[in-house]
């Protein structure tokens, strides 16, 4: 199994279409055997399903993520955990001993509302974006 997480800085990157990194986990027998950084190759949104399911990658552990994403993972056959916040690895840990939480139904819906960060993540104005049981929303 693989689990691919958007990544920066040791955390979950919190908007799945804006992530430069992902962090794949290699799992076998319910445990991590291997990781590696890879690089989107400046790929977004959508696209991040194709690079993911190439990566032969099970699940994907991220913070905020749009409908269209969500709908292109779902026809990969990726599993999707969102909502998610804080360390990359402790998120993969707490998925592996059932007891990561996330968040069913989470979308970002501001697209188009001029709020994106500098920083291409979802800004300062949706307080971490994914957390709170949240997802993008403002």
């Amino acid at each position: 199994m693989r689990i691919a997480v958007t990544y920066e800085n040791g955390n979950i990157f919190q908007h799945f279409g804006h992530t430069e990194q992902f962090k794949i986990y290699e799992i076998q027998e319910g445990k991590v055997t291997d990781t590696r950084i890879v690089s989107t190759e400046g790929s977004g949104h959508g696209a991040l399903a194709g690079l993911l399911l190439g990566w032969k990658v099970d699940a994907l552990i991220c913070g905020g993520i749009g409908a269209g994403a969500q709908a292109a993972l779902g026809e990969a056959g990726i599993q999707l955990y969102g909502g998610v916040a804080g360390s990359a690895d402790q998120a993969v840990e707490a998925l592996l001993a059932g007891k990561l939480n996330y968040n069913p139904d989470v979308h970002c819906d501001h697209h188009g509302h001029g709020s994106h960060g500098e920083d291409g993540g979802c800004g300062e104005n949706h307080h971490g974006c994914g957390q709170n049981g949240g997802g993008c929303r403002r």
